[in-house]
Formats: C-alpha cells, structure tokens, sequence
C-alpha cells in the first residue's frame, strides 16, 4: 500500500505529463500552421504555372498572408479571447483545414487568394491564445519554457516543414500537399479536442473593455517596437540569405536548400537556450540575442568564401535568430500581463511588420549597395534595437 508521501507525488507527475501533452499538441498544431503560412514559397512555380499567373502575381499571395496577419490579429484575438481555449483552438484548426481543402480545389488565383485569406485572419489568434496558454498549463516559474516548446512547432515547420513539404509537392503536386495539409489539420484538431483541458478566459467584458487598455502604456508601445526592431534586423539578412549563399559563397543552387535547413537546424538549440534565459531576463535575454544576431550577420559576408568560417558565423546568426523567437514572444507578453493574449498577439503583428520592412531595407541594399552590404544594415538595426532594450531595462 503507497505511503500519502508518495500519493501526492504521483499525482503531481501525472499533472506534469498531462501539461506536457497539451503542451506538446500545441506544439504540433503551431508546425502544420506556420508550414500552411510558409509552405507556399516553394510552391510558387508550380501553381504559378498550374493557373497559368505570372510567378510575380503568384507571390502577392505571401504578402496577402503577411499583412492581414498584421492588420487584423490584435483585433480578433481581443474579440475571440473569452472562448474557451479547446473550442478556439478545435476551431482554428477546422478553418485550416477547410481552408488548404479549398486551396487545394483552387481554379484560379483568385479563389487560391480567399484560401490564403481566411487562416490568416485566425494564424495571429492562434499565437496569441497558445502562448497564453501554455503558460497557464506550465505556471509562472516555466513559463518562458512553455512557450518555447510551442514556439519548437514555428522552428521545426521552417526546418523541416517547408522543404518537406515542397520535396511532398514534387511528389503529388502543390494540390496534393494543400490535401495533405488538410488531413493533418482535422487530425490535429481531433487530438486538441479530445485532450485540451477547459481553460475559460476572463469574462468578456473584461476581454473587450480591459485589454485594450495596454496600448495606452508607453511601456507596452516600447516592447512592441522593440519586436519591430528585433525582426526588422533578423530578417533584412535572412530574407536574402539563400542569394547571398549561392552569389557570394558560390553555393551550387541545389545545396543552399540544405545550408538553409542545417542553418535552422543548429537554431533549435536556440529555442531551447532562449526558452531557459527569458524567464530570468527578458529584456537581458534580448540585449545578448541581439548582440549574437548581429555578430553572425555581420561576419558571414567577409567569411562567405571561407566555408569553415562561414558555418560558425551561421551557427552563431541561426541560434541567436530562432531564440529571438521565443523571447519576443514571452518579454511582450510580460509587459501586457494585464490582457496576455491580445500582448501575445500583438508581437506577432510586430514580427510581421518586421520582416515586411527587413524585406524592403533588404532589397534596397541589395540594389544600391550590393548583397555585401547586408550584413552591416541589418547589424545598424539590431544596434537601434539592443539601445532600446537597454533603455527599458534602465527605466523599469
């Protein structure tokens, strides 16, 4: 007969393996999200060709994506926030699935465009309550960690997603995998309704009349362009990293896919370090991630020909790149303690926003100052953002 010493322990540990099942399923649903949101990169040629559209228009449809991730996720997490989180997220992964079904259905690009459309007004909703939530299952002490392991679904999808899906595409065509897709979706709902526990929000008065209360905290404001900043530098180099790769590095185009995948790779060991760092200091985490970011940006140009010495400065670049994930996420989720999942949300409008500008400062480089010049934008940038860190570390 087990001794009552030993009955709570049991207990808590099936508490504890209960968490991290959930916390896990979160996990998996961010993957097959995030890879419905960037799967269509390598899909461009294909469907382009398929609904007979120029590559060029077919790649508005990225952009469509973005900016209604960015317009519309702060507004509709604030509405949506009061619903029970089993039936949102249950929810959320149905409209995905219909969604790749009718992407995969698609006639023209115009229908294509709906399908994009809809998940993307519920992808920032998602974020913003599954973070949330996986705090409330981990507790205040491991909560950093928590949203790290679901912020492990957003790496593994970059890694492993997209070039898996596009190797799938190649296989059965871009439909087939939007039919793929689909499945996942329905099978990931039917885990996340069968195992998600019932975690009610506030009241929605509260939710509607409340949370919008943060945007009138300058501190808030400063986390959130803060986020601007962190993804603004991250992605003026990454957006362009595949080209700097094959022109500068003298790449073969067939191997840079596989640079890009062991670049995300070595980045998983970031969100486990950056998961473990930001419970301590978010804003100390930041101000070291950025440092590393921008030293791994900053040397991969001048050792692009030096293959050893590239890798280690790509090494440094991917793990201080994925970590920023998962601290930007936790540090403005922190400063919006009073309505987390609007916060949450918020910083996924800010990554958005960031890497639309780091897109055009990128570009701009590129075109008046050559693909070297990269590296010491991008860097500029990730100095503004560590001296803004600095700044709210000292007023706090």
């Amino acid at each position: 007969m087990p001794s009552t010493s030993q009955a709570p322990s049991t207990a808590a540990a099936t508490t504890h393996s209960h968490t991290a099942v959930q916390i896990a399923i979160m996990a998996i649903a961010a993957f097959v999200i995030v890879t419905t949101e960037f799967l269509i990169i390598g899909l461009l040629p294909a469907l382009a060709r398929d609904l007979n559209v120029l590559v060029t228009l077919a790649g508005q449809l990225v952009t469509l994506f973005a900016f209604t991730v960015m317009l519309f996720g702060p507004i509709l997490t604030a509405r949506l926030a009061h619903i029970d989180r089993r039936k949102l997220f249950t929810c959320i992964l149905l409209v995905f699935a219909a969604s790749n079904a009718l992407a995969a259905m698609s006639a023209n690009i115009w229908i294509l465009a709906i399908a994009r459309f809809i998940p993307a007004l519920l992808l920032p909703v998602f974020w913003g309550t599954a973070s949330e939530t996986a705090g409330q299952l981990a507790g205040p002490a491991n909560a950093g960690k928590a949203v790290a392991n679901v912020y492990m679904g957003i790496s593994a999808a970059l890694v492993f997603g997209i070039p898996l899906g596009t190797l799938a595409a190649d296989a059965i065509g871009w439909r087939g995998t939007f039919w793929m897709l689909a499945a996942l979706c329905l099978l990931i709902a039917a885990l996340m309704r069968s195992s998600m526990p019932t975690l009610p929000a506030a009241p929605q008065r509260k939710q509607g009349e409340k949370q919008t209360l943060i945007f009138k905290d300058p501190r808030f404001i400063a986390h959130v362009a803060l986020s601007v900043l962190t993804f603004t530098a991250m992605f003026t180099a990454y957006t362009y990293l595949a080209d700097t790769l094959e022109s500068l590095a003298g790449i073969s185009p067939g191997h840079v896919g596989w640079w890009l995948m062991g670049f995300g790779a070595v980045g998983m060991l970031g969100n486990h370090i950056g998961g473990r760092l930001v419970d301590r200091s978010p804003l100390g985490s930041s101000v070291v991630f950025l440092a590393l970011l921008a030293a791994g940006m900053l040397a991969a140009t001048p050792l692009a020909t030096q293959h050893t010495g590239l890798m280690v400065a790509l090494a440094v670049w991917g793990i201080a790149y994925t970590a920023l994930f998962p601290i930007c996420q936790v540090r403005v989720m922190r400063a919006g303690a009073q309505a987390q999942a609007l916060a949450a949300t918020m910083n996924i409008s800010a990554a958005n926003a960031g890497i639309g500008l780091g897109a055009i400062f990128g570009g701009l480089g590129i075109r008046h100052y050559g693909l070297e010049s990269l590296g010491v934008i991008s860097t500029a940038i990730a100095g503004v953002a560590i001296v803004l860190a600095v700044l709210l570390m000292r007023r706090r």
